[in-house]
């Protein structure tokens, strides 16, 4: 028997490349990374500052689920090649088997002889000794490969209550951190915006040029100047949610329109934050764009993210870096969508788009200037 798994450890060994990042092991750490979410979640109660707190523990759930999809990616992926790769040797491993078969029910002194005599056996017998230590070799990769295809079985059996926990996970810590912000009073303000002028500027603007230049208008009061300065960090700012770049800047989509933002896809319900310190200027509904945060990180930058389902603060509110600003629409996947996704690595789960637009004195600029565009999360 152990010479039949041998051969068949012959017929895979070119199956068994190992991955740049083992599939049990991205697997295994997207479990570990839910596990600690969770941990982190259970502390952010009792936490100095509960935004901060919730807002770091909603991000690891998103990056345990984001790496729990693509470690499912990779096992099914794995498995199916090692599957395939044995069913397209069938017929090779059966004709073998049946010849070990044959032998392996021969009487001894059958095995014993030769056709060239007892010179002819010895040889045979030291040519079957040079080869053994090989055909080990190969058997011990076999047992190697069928272990990992256990695992990655068993891995992707457990994968739903994972899933399911750390599903049920965010989505709590999404709940708790919306409460957080409802009930913070900490944050310094610059401005206090005035309902009735903020309306009149949006119903008297049809751009967000013509919008963008009347921000000033829509405080009750002196807007307090602001000494910030983050040119230094041109070209470095990571983008406030983690997706893919869709659409860069000057870029048509497929009605041959032209913008001059970024578009990001993202999955449902991905929390979007502030790149950097910055004073909200303006948030809410604002023309066909759908919800809008406007950040002002410095006199005469602006920051525009559009199409949120969800927003939150107050005009007027400094903001520290890395803080939520709101979240993305669409509705949560189940259980099954997650793992119906598990062999495509395509980016087909990023439903929902923000918007990013940079504008400086006035005018929009390239986003790639202020960006880290090239990294996508």
């Amino acid at each position: 028997m152990i010479l039949r798994a041998t051969l068949l450890g012959l017929m895979l060994w070119g199956s068994t490349a190992t991955a740049e990042i083992d599939p049990a092991d991205a697997a295994q750490d997207a479990a570990l990374l839910l596990e600690q979410a969770g941990i982190a979640l259970s502390e952010a109660n009792s936490a100095r500052d509960r935004v901060r707190a919730l807002t770091a523990t909603v991000q690891a759930f998103e990056a345990g689920l984001a790496a729990m999809r693509d470690g499912l990616r990779r096992v099914s992926t794995r498995e199916g090649q090692l599957t395939a790769q044995l069913r397209a040797r069938e017929d090779e491993i059966a004709q073998l088997l049946g010849v070990l078969q044959t032998i392996e029910t021969s009487e001894p002194p059958v095995l014993l002889l030769h056709p060239a005599g007892p010179m002819g056996a010895a040889r045979s017998a030291m040519m079957l000794a040079e080869v053994t230590p090989g055909l080990n070799a190969r058997a011990q990769q076999l047992a190697r490969d069928l272990d990992e295809v256990t695992t990655l079985r068993t891995l992707q059996e457990d994968a739903a209550q994972k899933l399911e926990h750390g599903l049920a996970g965010v989505q709590k810590a999404r709940s708790e951190l919306s409460l957080a912000i409802a009930n913070r009073t900490d944050l310094p303000k610059r401005f206090t915006e005035d309902p009735v002028r903020t309306a009149i500027l949006i119903s008297s603007t049809e751009t967000l040029d013509g919008f963008a230049s009347g921000l000033a208008e829509m405080a009750d009061g002196e807007i307090s100047s602001s000494s910030a300065d983050i040119s230094g960090r041109k070209g470095g700012l990571s983008l406030p949610v983690q997706g893919l770049i869709l659409r860069r800047s000057g870029e048509a989509d497929a009605a041959g329109i032209k913008r001059e933002g970024v578009i990001v896809a993202t999955r449902p319900r991905a929390l979007v934050t502030s790149p950097t310190a910055a004073t909200i200027r303006y948030l809410g509904p604002l023309l066909d764009l759908g919800n809008v945060v406007i950040l002002e990180p410095q006199p005469d930058t602006l920051f525009v993210l559009s199409g949120l389902q969800e927003v939150y603060g107050e005009a007027g509110q400094v903001l520290p870096e890395g803080a939520p600003v709101g979240l993305m629409g669409g509705a949560a996947p189940e259980i099954g969508a997650i793992l119906s996704l598990s062999g495509d690595g395509t980016g087909t789960d990023r439903t929902e788009t923000l918007y990013i637009e940079v504008r400086e004195g006035g005018s929009p600029v390239d986003p790639d200037e202020w960006f880290r565009t090239d990294k996508d999360g």
